[in-house]
């Protein structure tokens, strides 16, 4: 059985020399076997698990969501509520609703800049200006021109 030392494990996962130990003590990573001088021995798979980890962080899943994900799928214990379809679709549909809240903030921001807008105290007086400054909508987000704010 081929093992590696943490240095190793980085190298060969692409992570930093820290993040295997990090992984560790959060439990995504299972505790390696350890040398007569105390060093570290992770068995190959330590790489994929590492290598799952960081594909798993890039489309935004959270650390503890990670962990979840791999303990759903360890001791043949798969079940489709917790699996990655499942998470997957959540996490979508999270995203989607953050790029609703984005695009209100954009479209905020422009008409704010085509309004003129300059002043925040003078804007939140202006009932055309198109920044929102209650909870109540009474004025259209994108009028543009100059409203005077």
């Amino acid at each position: 059985m081929t093992v590696l030392r943490t240095g190793e494990l980085a190298v060969a996962a692409g992570v930093n020399t820290q993040t295997p130990r990090y992984y560790e003590r959060r439990g995504l990573l299972a505790e390696p076997q350890r040398s007569l001088g105390g060093h570290r021995l992770y068995p190959q798979q330590s790489v994929t698990v590492l290598r799952v980890i960081k594909a798993a962080q890039r489309p935004g899943f959270t650390l503890d969501e990670v962990a979840e994900l791999l303990a759903a799928t360890q001791f043949g214990r798969r079940r489709t509520d917790s699996g990655l379809q499942a998470r997957a679709a959540a996490k979508l549909a999270e995203i989607d609703s953050k790029l609703a809240e984005l695009t209100v903030v954009r479209d905020t921001l422009r008409a704010a800049l085509a309004a003129g807008c300059d002043d925040l105290i003078a804007c939140s007086e202006n009932p055309c200006c198109p920044v929102p400054f209650t909870t109540s909508d009474s004025h259209t987000i994108g009028a543009g021109g100059d409203c005077g704010c």
